[in-house]
C-alpha cells in the first residue's frame, strides 16, 4: 500500500431537486482540498419521467445534471473513503439510493467493502422530518460492510450551530430553501474529518505491512 498515491474518494448522492446535489458537490470540492483524488457520482434516476416532469424543480435539477457520471459498483471498490448522501423519505434514504446499494452483494460477498472509510449526509423537507434516522440508516449498511463510519460529532465549533452529530443535514422545504452557510461548512468539516481518518488509517496500514 503506497502512501504517495492520493487518497481515493468517491461521493456517491442522489438529488432530486438539487439539495443534496449541493452538499455533494461541496464535499467534492473540500476532498479536492486535501489532495485526495475525487469521484463525484449520482446514482440513477427510478422515478418515471412524468413524475418528474410534474415537479418544475426536479425537472431543471435532472437536466442541469446529466454531465454527472452515474455510480457503479467499480467507485465503491476504488474508493479508500465514500461519503453518501440522499434525501430522507418517511425516515429513511431514498429509494434510488437504497437501490444501489441493493445492488453491492458481490462486492460485500468477496469482502471488498472491508474497512473502507464511510460517512453519510441528509436532508429533509421539514424540521425533525427523519434527518437522524436516515443517516442511521444508511449506517446500518456500513455494520454489514465491515466499514469504519466516521461521524463529524462535535468534533468543530461549526457542529455546535449544525446540530447534527450523525452527519451533515438541512431542512429544505421540498428543494425551496438551499443548504445556508452552516450546513456547507458543517459538509466541508465532515468531509475533512472522513479524509482525515482515512488517511490515518492508510499509513497505519503501510506501516504494519512494512514492520510485518
Amino acid at each position: 500500500m503506497s502512501l504517495d498515491a492520493p487518497l481515493r474518494v468517491a461521493i456517491i448522492y442522489y438529488s432530486a431537486t438539487g439539495t443534496i446535489f449541493k452538499l455533494a458537490k461541496t464535499a467534492a470540492t473540500a476532498a479536492e482540498k486535501t489532495g485526495a483524488e475525487v469521484r463525484l457520482r449520482k446514482v440513477r434516476e427510478l422515478a418515471p419521467d412524468e413524475a418528474i416532469a410534474s415537479n418544475q424543480g426536479w425537472a431543471d435539477h435532472a437536466e442541469a445534471t446529466q454531465h454527472v457520471v452515474e455510480a457503479t459498483l467499480d467507485d465503491l471498490e476504488w474508493a479508500d473513503v465514500i461519503l453518501m448522501g440522499a434525501p430522507t423519505r418517511y425516515g429513511m434514504p431514498a429509494a434510488q439510493l437504497k437501490q444501489f446499494i441493493d445492488t453491492t452483494g458481490p462486492l460485500w460477498g468477496q469482502g471488498l467493502l472491508v474497512n473502507k472509510v464511510m460517512s453519510s449526509f441528509t436532508a429533509s423537507a421539514t424540521p425533525h422530518g427523519g434527518q437522524e434516522s436516515t443517516i442511521l440508516a444508511l449506517n446500518n449498511t456500513f455494520y454489514h460492510w465491515g466499514a469504519i463510519i466516521v461521524p463529524p460529532g462535535y468534533a468543530d465549533p461549526i457542529q455546535f450551530q449544525m446540530g447534527n452529530p450523525y452527519g451533515t443535514s438541512h431542512v429544505s422545504a421540498n428543494g425551496e430553501i438551499p443548504p445556508d452557510e452552516i450546513a456547507l461548512t458543517a459538509m466541508e468539516f465532515q468531509t475533512r474529518r472522513t479524509i482525515e481518518i482515512g488517511e490515518a488509517l492508510k499509513r497505519g496500514r503501510a506501516d504494519a505491512a512494512a514492520e510485518g
